[in-house]
């Protein structure tokens, strides 16, 4: 799709996850669980997805079970530990920018009586290493930190923060659904969520690693699937092209990730130079290689984004855990940065050097016409 600029928000479907979709829909319907021929041969092509996905993360397939999504994943290990670690104590610690399925679980948390230590940002959105360790206790049951900011882009430290709870023997959960399959994930943690939209996958399939010796007990009633770990039916034909998408994604990234960053660099450069006020906000350096983030003065930014996509450019707000409810962005507002008039631009694989020339060649005007339109702006 010509003009397509959300891959933050979910990469086009893979070729090689629609041509696993399909043999798989013909092939490994079945139930799993059962004992018949169709059903043995869904349950190979169960594991075999989870073996591949494995391989990609550096982990044992046993560590892995298919979800839902990546926040029923964050959710599922963010619960379990709590309920499993509740004689260590009660205290969970999280970053300010983390991704909206982690504080609001944070939130039920503090509601059924825990505590939260929030650790806050510097104006990049990267965590003080120091500071995240500071906020570990004794009665720490659990600690959480993304591996990059999903409307930023911003790399955090993860390895530190993974030394940290290693010494303090608290267990760290990484959301790294923006990162897999892009960038190499630190290792040292308890508990990883992902999500198969993200790297070209169909919707509706995550991850969740949990590493052998983590204390986690299933949040939910009892069921026999994923090993005791997700509920439900699975997902095989979805799993199957997750998995497929997600090899072939990582191998593209190893060597397109280079021309994807210098196309941000390029959009970093221009927006800078040809509107005037606007700040572009985000770690220049330690950063995801697809993802750029900018704010302009005296414009909103539904109306901004509106008028891209009359323009044929479908980009999102920063604020993507917020966008429908027309809150300000958490993640700009712990960095201290304009909360306005902000738009994310996230490049997925396929995109062309020519659409980002384009969207650089109307977006000057764009700004401007929404500034005359609402009569507001520099004089």
């Amino acid at each position: 799709m010509a003009g397509y600029l959300d891959a933050a928000s979910t990469e086009p479907l893979h070729p090689a996850a629609r041509e696993a979709l399909l043999r798989a829909l013909d092939g490994a319907w079945a139930d799993p669980a059962r004992l018949y021929g169709g059903a043995r041969r869904a349950r190979v092509r169960l594991d075999e997805a989870r073996a591949r996905v494995a391989g990609v993360l550096g982990v044992r397939p046993d560590e892995v079970a298919f979800t839902t999504s990546g926040t029923q994943a964050v959710q599922l290990a963010m619960l379990g530990s709590l309920r499993a670690r509740r004689r260590v104590g009660r205290h969970l610690v999280v970053s300010a920018v983390e991704h909206s399925s982690v504080l609001h679980t944070a939130e039920a948390h503090e509601r059924d009586g825990g505590s939260v230590t929030v650790v806050g940002v510097g104006r990049s959105g990267r965590v003080d290493p120091d500071e995240f360790a500071a906020a570990l206790r004794p009665d720490t049951a659990l600690a959480c930190l993304q591996s990059a900011n999903h409307e930023v882009g911003t790399v955090q430290p993860v390895a530190e923060a993974a030394e940290a709870c290693r010494a303090a023997r608290v267990p760290l959960l990484v959301d790294a659904a923006q990162s897999v399959g892009r960038m190499y994930v630190p290792d040292g943690w308890s508990f990883l969520a992902a999500s198969a939209h993200k790297w070209g996958g169909p919707p509706g399939v995550g991850v969740l690693v949990i590493r052998k010796g983590t204390r986690w007990r299933s949040p939910l009633p009892d069921d026999e699937r994923e090993g005791r770990r997700v509920p439900g039916f699975e997902n095989v034909p979805g799993a199957v092209a997750a998995a497929a998408a997600l090899e072939a994604y990582r191998s593209e990234m190893e060597g397109d990730a280079p021309r994807l960053s210098a196309l941000v660099d390029r959009i970093r450069e221009s927006v800078t130079r040809t509107v005037p006020d606007v700040e572009v906000v985000g770690d220049p350096v330690r950063r995801l290689p697809h993802l750029v983030t900018f704010s302009c003065l005296y414009v909103e930014g539904e109306a901004l984004l509106t008028e891209l996509d009359r323009l044929g450019f479908a980009v999102s707000s920063g604020s993507s855990c917020t966008a429908d409810t027309l809150r300000p962005s958490h993640v700009l507002e712990a960095m201290g940065v304009i909360t306005h008039g902000n738009v994310r631009v996230s490049l997925p694989r396929a995109v062309d050097s020519s659409d980002v020339e384009r969207f650089l060649a109307v977006l000057p005007d764009a700004v401007a016409r929404l500034r005359r339109t609402a009569g507001v702006g520099p004089a």
